[in-house]
């Protein structure tokens, strides 16, 4: 089967890890070992989250005064380059020289007047009391939102509607090299103007609805989103929540998931079903054959 492969950047940096690199390093390895063993079988196109990554990187960028801070399209590309070198290390590692895996940095296009500009969503960064939260509004202007019992700092995070160098992309795949793409949701570029001129711009993308791009485009056979819990739960972390197995998009429209959280997988589950009428699986990042083999996870299809 042709896979594409969407590993959550919460999976990667799990919700109360301090976001060390050893940390990071460590999560990786366990996700390479998932994806390797994948790969023996199957074609793979992998990409990543990294909100909790690309939020480090903000807060890295605000500690030195010298200058503005990096602007959020070219720290999704650092975190792109870094969470992409690591995976695609472990990931060759396992499959030895015999199998080639190539990074690439992947521009995606987004519409400058999309209404998410002005609505910020997608959390990045770590997590925060709520009197922190409150401080980082008053003293930096950053847009908050709860996460859980805690807050995150929350960004704008508008609809792609083209990933840029598809062509290369599906090259690769089809001469057999696992190509790790889009990370991040992809680097958010705009039109300036008439032609082929794009021009980079303050925003993260959701990754899970980019991979919808990209499974599409690639006519892939399933889309496999791995994050940071087993199933795609209703009544979420109430007593009667519960786990959802094999469903339709239509019964999913049914219940409401949290924003910036579960709401985008299901989304991107429900878009990549009614398009393709092709199944994709949503659970934890170590249960990606077993979701394969329709023994974990929620599978949503037609």
């Amino acid at each position: 089967m042709r896979l594409v492969i969407a590993i959550g950047g919460n999976a990667l940096l799990q919700r109360g890890q301090a976001l060390s690199s050893g940390n990071q390093l460590a999560n990786i390895r366990l996700a390479a070992a998932q994806i390797a063993r994948v790969a023996a079988k199957h074609q793979v196109v992998l990409t990543h989250g990294n909100g909790p990554q690309v939020g480090l990187l903000a807060l890295q960028s605000d500690a030195y005064h010298g200058v503005a801070p990096y602007p959020l399209d070219v720290l999704g590309a650092e975190s792109e380059g870094m969470i992409g070198y690591l995976l695609e290390q472990e990931i060759a590692n396992l499959l030895g020289p015999k199998r080639s895996v190539t990074t690439l940095l992947s521009r995606v296009e987004v519409d400058v007047s999309d209404p998410a500009f002005a609505h910020p969503t997608k959390p990045i960064g770590p997590q925060y009391s709520a009197l922190e939260a409150a401080e980082l509004v008053r003293t930096r202007g950053w847009a908050m939102a709860p996460d859980g019992s805690t807050m995150r700092r929350v960004v704008a995070s508008p609809q792609p509607i083209r990933v840029l160098g598809m062509d290369s992309i599906r090259a690769l795949m089809e001469r057999g090299v696992l190509v790790i793409a889009t990370g991040g949701g992809g680097i958010p570029v705009v039109r300036t103007g008439s032609g082929h001129q794009m021009a980079g711009i303050d925003a993260v993308i959701d990754k899970d609805l980019c991979s919808v791009l990209l499974a599409t485009g690639l006519e892939v056979d399933a889309l496999v989103i791995a994050t940071d819990v087993d199933a795609v739960y209703i009544h979420w972390g109430a007593p009667e929540q519960q786990a959802l197995g094999q469903i339709s998009p239509k019964e999913l429209a049914q219940y409401d998931f949290a924003e910036g959280s579960m709401a985008p997988k299901v989304l991107a589950a429900c878009r990549f079903a009614n398009a393709t009428g092709k199944s994709t699986y949503i659970g934890g990042l170590g249960q990606i054959e077993a979701m394969l083999d329709g023994l974990a996870g929620t599978r949503v299809c037609v």
